[in-house]
Formats: C-alpha cells, structure tokens, sequence
C-alpha cells in the first residue's frame, strides 16, 4: 500500500507515515527525492504500444494460465461424482435414495480433498519461496497433464474393481498438483510481475479472463464422455505449461524487481535469472 501512495499517488509524508508504522523506525519523507524517482520510471499506459513491448507476453501469460486452470480444475470438480460412479466407488444414483447418494458423494469429495487438495496448498505454502512460482506452476501443469492422461487413455483399465484404488490415488494426484501449482500461483504472480500503477488492473484482467462461464465452459464440447473429457484437459493443461514459459520468476525480488522497473534489466524489463 505504501509503494502505491509513493510511487503512483506521489504523497511521500503520507508513504513515510506508513511504513513508519509497519517497521517502528522513524523514516523521513523526502518529496524531492520521490518526485524525481517517479519521474525516472516509465510512466507508460495500459493501452500503449510500449506495455505492450514490455508487459504483453506477461499478460498474455498471467490471463492463458489462469483461464485453462480453472477448465481443468473446475471441470474436474464438477464430474467428479460421475467418475466415481463410473469405476463402482459409489453406486448409480438410481440405486440408492438422495439423502446416501448425497452423503456417499460428500465423503468421496471429502476424502480427495483431504488427501489431495488441502495438502496441495500447504506444499505451495511451504515451498512457494524455496522453489519459486514459476517452477511449482510449470511443474504442477505438467504433473496435472501426466495424471490425466494416465487416467483418461486406459480410462477402462480404471473401470475394473481391481484397479478402483489406483484410480482414486491418481486422481487426488491431480488435484494435490493443481493446488502444488498453478491453482496457487496463476492469483499470486499477476500482483507481482507488474508495476504499481498497473498491477490491480493487470491482476484484474488476469483474473477476468477464466470469470466468464461461456469461455470457461467452452473447453470441450459435451457429450464427449470422461474418457475423452480426461484426455482433453490434459491437453488443456500440458498447454497452461507452455504459456508459463511466458510468466517471469518473482521468487526472492522486491515488487520493483518482479515487475522490472529496476535498474540492470534489459529494454523490456525481462528478469532472465530464476
């Protein structure tokens, strides 16, 4: 809050106040010095050829990634109980009344969840600053498409009573990557890859992009079954992979750093370092 009040509302007392707070220590303000900083930085808008030059590929990226992780996950939390039908975990809702088929599919959820999901997001928590946003995004893309595919094309396989358990296993694999991964990074990377006067707005279209249902649901066409649903999202994140490649690492950089308004950097404001 206090690098936009300096940096984008150039009001140094009011900045210095701030951080004044939040560390303890008397810091002057110094309305000269911030002026003349501002000045040194680009000052270029959202709609310029120059974001464009310098920020579009972020963009780009930070708005791919975001969108095809949510029609894979989404997509997975919504036929979920019809592929835990499919391989006999729980019986076909016309064999048992509402009330157990509700309960049969809250506990199958509770358990993917509990082994899968909700250990996802503490891996990410842990590991976020020790092994970086991009490579648990990047990684976490690609372990999703692994999962799914090794579900989706010997989906039959599955299908046998034999195998039930290893179907579960693998799937929660998918959702413990999801979560070890992009369904984490692609919120936090747009608030930090790009500069104050932008990143609210830039973190907004980021976030805009997987919002409209009509898109998001326009992943697959229905009617294709799970077999192939499975195989298509892992397309759609071995995808989400590629454009990662277009996000820039932020780990262990100042906001100022991750969204390449220092100085040392290249023209375009690229991070090359990991």
């Amino acid at each position: 809050m206090s690098e936009y009040t300096a940096l984008v509302a150039k009001n140094a007392k009011q900045a210095a106040e701030d951080m004044s707070k939040v560390l303890q220590v008397e810091i002057t303000a110094e309305q000269e010095k911030l002026e003349e900083l501002v000045d040194k930085r680009q000052n270029f808008g959202l709609f310029s050829w120059q974001f464009v030059r310098t920020y579009g590929l972020r963009l780009l990226g930070t708005t791919t990634t975001w969108f095809l992780l949510d029609i894979a996950f989404y997509s997975q939390n919504l036929f979920q109980k019809d592929l835990f039908t499919s391989i006999g975990w729980i019986p076909a809702a016309k064999d048992m009344s509402a009330i157990r088929e509700v309960y049969k599919v809250a506990r199958a959820q509770t358990l993917i969840a509990l082994c899968g999901t909700v250990p996802g997001y503490w891996f990410t928590v842990a590991f976020i600053d020790i092994i970086g946003r991009f490579w648990i995004q990047f990684v976490g893309f690609l372990m999703m498409t692994t999962f799914m595919f090794a579900l989706g094309i010997p989906y039959h396989h599955w299908q046998q009573k034999a195998h039930r358990i290893g179907f579960i296993i693998m799937y929660s694999m998918t959702f413990f990557f999801a979560n070890f991964g992009p369904n984490a990074t692609t919120f936090v990377v747009p608030a930090e890859v790009f500069p104050a006067r932008l990143r609210s707005t830039c973190h907004g279209i980021s976030a805009a992009a997987e919002k409209d249902p009509k898109l998001r649901d326009a992943g697959y066409p229905a009617g294709i079954g799970k077999k192939n649903s499975l195989i298509v999202l892992a397309v759609l994140n071995l995808i989400g992979a590629v454009f990662t490649l277009l996000v820039p690492e932020a780990k262990g950089k100042s906001l100022e750093e991750a969204a390449g308004e220092t100085e040392g950097q290249d023209d375009e404001g690229k991070n090359y370092s990991a």
